[in-house]
């Protein structure tokens, strides 16, 4: 069966939307099962919740709606601190083994927020040095949580891609490791480490599903991607497993910087120039080297959603007590844009979605990591 690419035209705008249908038949190799081991070892773990809102059931024609709510996780607002400690668990490791000198090591990353004040919160906790590049349209307030974190920072005049750049040049320096969420040909194993790291977020969710007696797991995950390293860790996850038990996986992006839909629409990994948008933490143009064949197979479909949707949803979600910035809504934004409009049913029935369906939507993100959230208290 063929690949489907559709912009669909709706009274208010375009649909960006790609759909493969053969993808619930292909397979990859599980993440290994140590990394929830080594998560459920730190002192601060604990699994966060998976929300039933049947309001969102009701709306969407579903038989049940669960949001994965990363709005606190291992003690920051966001999901990246998963990634992120294995991935400078396994580097530190692997440094001691190789015989390197002892003392601290400068961990380097680019980051558009989340991922960069989870590296350098890795780093304080274990005495190690952080610096961290953030690109052009960052929220200050982001920044300084960063610093926080007692980071140096340093910032770019200049998008995400070019944040990445110069931070891979930062890290040639002796004592030195770039720890950076996207991957290129030649620098595949820290990003492998970081992707590794999210798997325990799809672990929670199948023992959550469990506890409220949905042991056959969900019908369909949206998922937010920038690069595409979360994705990838879904994908890997679901695809990994028996067919009879592999759901509908469905990725989201704003429309200011779809490089993943717009990667999947001519079959080959490509960059985008991106403008600006109120998913900051989406805001990237090329996708991760080891991501895209994970992308490229096991995904269903992939929508674009301009901001307003993405700000709508994340009200939404606030007002059935879920704290979502616009990157973690934008699960919800996507899984809308693709159950409305021109041609709903035919998307409905791509996604194998009927009135009995159970959907997860990934909130990646609190409202605190994100300060262009329109739900921000501050």
């Amino acid at each position: 069966m063929t690949d489907h690419v559709a912009r669909n035209a709706s009274p208010l705008r375009t649909l960006a939307w790609y759909e493969r249908p053969s993808a619930r038949t292909w397979r990859c190799a599980p993440a290994p099962a140590e990394v929830r081991s080594f998560h459920s070892s730190l002192p601060d773990y604990s699994p966060t919740p998976l929300t039933d809102l049947p309001p969102l059931a009701a709306e969407l024609g579903v038989g049940r709606v669960f949001v994965k709510d990363e709005s606190s996780r291992l003690g920051l607002p966001a999901f990246k601190a998963l990634g992120a400690s294995w991935a400078v668990h396994r580097t530190l490791a692997e440094r001691a083994s190789n015989g390197a000198e002892p003392g601290p090591v400068t961990l380097v990353t680019a980051t558009d927020g989340n991922h960069g004040r989870a590296v350098a919160r890795t780093a304080r906790l274990l005495g190690q040095r952080a610096h961290v590049f953030v690109p052009q349209g960052v929220h200050p307030r982001a920044v300084a949580a960063i610093a926080a974190e007692q980071a140096q920072v340093t910032e770019v005049p200049g998008p995400y891609d070019e944040a990445v750049r110069l931070a891979a040049r930062a890290a040639a320096a002796p004592d030195a490791v770039l720890v950076q969420d996207t991957a290129w040909p030649g620098y595949e194993r820290i990003p492998g480490w970081i992707v590794e790291g999210y798997s325990t977020l799809c672990a929670e969710i199948d023992e959550q599903l469990a506890v409220a007696g949905i042991a056959q797991g969900p019908g369909l995950v949206a998922v937010p991607v920038g690069v595409g390293s979360l994705g990838q860790a879904v994908v890997t996850h679901y695809r990994s497993r028996p067919s009879e038990r592999a759901p509908a996986l469905l990725s989201v992006e704003p429309e200011a910087a779809a490089c993943v839909l717009e990667s999947l629409v001519l079959g080959e990994p490509v960059s985008v120039t991106t403008g600006e948008t109120i998913m900051a933490g989406l805001n990237c143009g090329t996708p991760s080297s080891i991501a895209w064949p994970c992308l490229h197979g096991g995904l269903d479909a992939a929508v674009a959603v301009p901001d307003a949707d993405s700000a709508r949803a994340a009200a939404d979600l606030a007002a059935l007590g879920v704290s979502s910035g616009p990157c973690g809504a934008a699960a919800l934004a996507g899984l809308r844009a693709a159950l409305t409009g021109v041609d709903a049913d035919v998307r409905r029935a791509a996604l194998g979605l009927d009135p009995r369906s159970v959907v997860v939507l990934l909130s990646t993100e609190g409202t605190a990591a994100n300060p262009h959230s329109p739900v921000d208290p501050c």
